[in-house]
Order: C-alpha cells, then sequence, then structure tokens
C-alpha cells in the first residue's frame, strides 16, 4: 500500500529555501508516496474572521449555505490532513515563530469535533495515526532554544489534534546531509 505524505511549504522564499529543500530530501528519503502538495507562498489561506469562527460551531445539519462556505477551505484543508499518513512540514522560523501563513493553516484545520474534541478530561485529538516530520529552518535562533517559540507551538498544536509521532529536523542539517 502505498503511502500518503500531505507536504506543506510555508517558506515565503520559494527559490533557495532551506526549509523546502530539507522537505524534499525528507520525502524523496521516504520512498515512493503519493503527495498531496500545499503551498502556503503560492497559495495564501485567509485568517479566521467572525464569519468562520460562528460557522464552525453551528451543528452540521443546521449550517445555512453561508455556513458551509466560510468553511469549505477548511474542510478541505482537513481532508488533506485526514487523508495523509505522514505531514511534512517545512518551518522557516521569522521572528521567532512561525510564518503568518502557517498559522493560518493551524487555525483553519483545528477544528471542534472534526479534528479535536472536548471531553470532561480535557481535549482530545481525533488524528491519531499519523506522523509529523517538521524541517525547522532558522537563520541564527537554535531549534528547540528558549528563543524559539515555533517548535514548542508546533508540537502543541500535533499533539492538541491527535498527532503524537513528531520528528523535528534542523533544515541546515538535513541540506548538509544530503549534500555531503
Amino acid at each position: 500500500m502505498t503511502k500518503t505524505i500531505l507536504h506543506i511549504n510555508a517558506s515565503g522564499t520559494t527559490a533557495g529555501s532551506v526549509s523546502r529543500a530539507a522537505t524534499a530530501q525528507l520525502i524523496a528519503d521516504m520512498g515512493p508516496a503519493e503527495v498531496i502538495v500545499r503551498d502556503l507562498a503560492t497559495t495564501a489561506l485567509p485568517h479566521v474572521d467572525h464569519t468562520w469562527i460562528n460557522a464552525r460551531l453551528v451543528p452540521e445539519a443546521d449550517r445555512t449555505e453561508g455556513d458551509q462556505a466560510s468553511l469549505a477551505l477548511s474542510d478541505d484543508l482537513i481532508a488533506e490532513v485526514k487523508a495523509a499518513d505522514v505531514i511534512v512540514i517545512g518551518m522557516p522560523m521569522y521572528n521567532f515563530g512561525m510564518p503568518a501563513a502557517l498559522k493560518a493553516w493551524i487555525d483553519l484545520i483545528a477544528r471542534p469535533k472534526v479534528t479535536f474534541a472536548y471531553t470532561e478530561s480535557g481535549p482530545v485529538g481525533l488524528l491519531e495515526g499519523k506522523r509529523a516530520v517538521v524541517a525547522v529552518a532558522s537563520g541564527g535562533v537554535p531549534v528547540d532554544s528558549a528563543m524559539d517559540f515555533a517548535t514548542p507551538h508546533m508540537r502543541q498544536v500535533l499533539r492538541f489534534i491527535g498527532i503524537d509521532d513528531i520528528t523535528v529536523h534542523v533544515a541546515k542539517d538535513v541540506v548538509a546531509a544530503q549534500a555531503a
């Protein structure tokens, strides 16, 4: 059975991007797969707004056409995540955090009763059985240092939606290993 990989590119740089080079290498190393590509630099995602926030709380059977339209892109993004066995994310660090485009993606896929649920004992992720591989590129902030707010945030979000198998790579190390 062929695995499915969701490849998220979050770098605003399309040529010469270290995170893009790293994720391409990581995917090549995984062997044959169906790859779904979501390039957040070339296809901008909207930020959530009051219409989206309200629509996501309406029970599916009660949603208006407007509610459904507000959630359509979110539904598509979630379908990509659900279809994937592995999610490979190229995450550059901008000003100690993740790019706004990647945060927009997170906001659109983190949906109550769809990718997580609140229970009496706290939130439970609904996307179990998936693996995430994150290649972090930084111009100077060490990955997992006290100044790196992107990597812990990404790990938390992935765990929140049920993805506990998470591997983080320093993107420049992946690229250097490939060049060696």
